[in-house]
């Protein structure tokens, strides 16, 4: 397969433009791609013989977008059998479709945030994508979720007792020193970030999303073992509690959040923690008392959502009114990966403006990602870049129609213009 360096130059002409930064689209402009980065930007560009010239006309372009919680091995229609019964071969295997989905969708670049398997699947994916062997987006992994005994991310409470011993994963960690050492195996492994479950769940039947799981203590010994190794953190975490101490020990993202206060959302802000509130995960709170959608999913999930839906509404009102900072994020896997970009739905409806939300899966996530050469469109970025035949601004729902995907000035896919 070629890499970016041989791919012919590609300039788009005829399209309106939306750099990941300005308060709206910059009107007309023209980009020129070479060797896998944006040459040339502005009202007119070179046009190099060799160049593959698209006419965007009546579309408006973007940078690629950015999902920053992912989970490319798990089967949305046997979410608890892909965990517990595909093997590590048939999940690299399967996630092939996802990573390919989910970059036909726009989404250049992924945070894929645990395959509860027993080796390193998205470490080797990530370096296949990379090596050209197969198609996806750009990866960054943290390659397991670190949890407690009895937490969200231990595999052995969805067994009977006398199968669970073989379940006790490398990811299982009590106290501060289990913690270290099991940090440290992640980071050998091949980590970009570290995840750990800093509560309960809703997808599980035993652990509750608003009980914080690991003490201050240890959640501070797991924080600062990562970042003496200059690796991020992040926690999977929903209840005021376990945000609190999560914050107190430093981390770096929020996953979902979504029982915090707005007290809580106000401390994220001041320490400049992002928040990535995987909104979608609760847009079926209002069919909850529907019979036949209830049937559709596991009995446990139906309780918890309904046990917390007024706080799960709340909160999603309090993170539209603050000023955390908030990054794009779905748990695809959870759900078909190609209803990802259904996000933006949530996100609006729950009253974060397009602009935010926009922000949130370009440039709000690579400053999270530490990538300033992803998520806005500039002379010297990664191209990046992605169309759509419409407004977002006008009409969020055209995050749901792209139909020009280049990613690293390559084509995967092109719209019959």
């Amino acid at each position: 397969m070629k890499t970016s360096g041989q791919e012919p130059p590609i300039v788009l002409v005829g399209g309106t433009l939306w750099d990941g930064q300005a308060d709206r689209p910059l009107g007309r402009m023209e980009i020129l791609a070479k060797d896998g980065k944006i040459a040339e930007m502005g009202k007119t560009v070179s046009r190099p013989s060799a160049a593959n010239i698209l006419d965007f006309a009546g579309h408006v372009i973007v940078p690629g977008f950015i999902d920053g919680h992912v989970h490319v091995t798990l089967d949305p229609q046997r979410p608890l059998e892909s965990i517990t019964g595909y093997s590590d071969v048939f999940k690299a295997l399967f996630a092939l479709g996802p990573l390919k989905v989910l970059l036909m969708n726009g989404f250049t670049t992924i945070r894929d945030l645990s395959a509860f398997d027993h080796g390193y699947v998205t470490v080797d994916l990530k370096r296949a994508i990379q090596q050209g062997m197969i198609v996806g987006p750009r990866m960054f992994v943290a390659p397991h979720m670190v949890s407690p005994s009895g937490g969200h991310g231990d595999l052995a409470g969805l067994m009977a007792s006398e199968f669970a011993p073989a379940l006790r994963v490398k990811n299982i960690a009590d106290g501060p020193d289990e913690l270290k050492r099991v940090v440290r195996e992640e980071i050998r492994g091949g980590a970009d970030w570290i995840k750990f479950a800093g509560s309960g769940g809703f997808g599980d039947p035993y652990a509750d999303p608003s009980q914080a799981t690991y003490t201050q203590e240890e959640m501070n010994a797991l924080v600062q073992t990562a970042h003496d190794l200059g690796i991020p953190v992040c926690t999977h975490v929903y209840g005021a509690e376990g945000v609190r101490r999560a914050v107190a020990a430093g981390v770096d993202s929020i996953e979902h959040g979504n029982l915090a206060s707005a007290e809580d959302l106000t401390l994220m802000e001041q320490k400049g923690i992002y928040l990535v509130p995987t909104l979608s995960a609760f847009a079926d709170l209002d069919e909850l008392n529907d019979p036949a959608y209830t049937a559709s999913i596991p009995p446990f999930l139906v309780k918890k959502k309904l046990q917390y839906a007024d706080d799960l509404r709340a909160m999603a009102k309090n993170a539209a009114r603050s000023g955390v900072k908030i990054v794009f994020g779905t748990d695809a896997g959870c759900f078909a990966h190609k209803d990802n970009w259904k996000e933006f739905l949530a996100m609006t409806k729950n009253g974060i403006t397009p602009l935010r939300a926009l922000k949130a899966a370009t440039s709000a996530a690579a400053e999270m990602l530490k990538r300033p050469d992803l998520g806005t469109l500039a002379v010297g970025k990664t191209a990046d870049i992605i169309a759509m035949p419409g407004d977002p601004f006008q009409d969020i729902s055209m995050t749901g129609k792209v139909d020009c995907v280049i990613k690293e000035g390559k084509i995967y896919k092109q719209p019959n213009l």
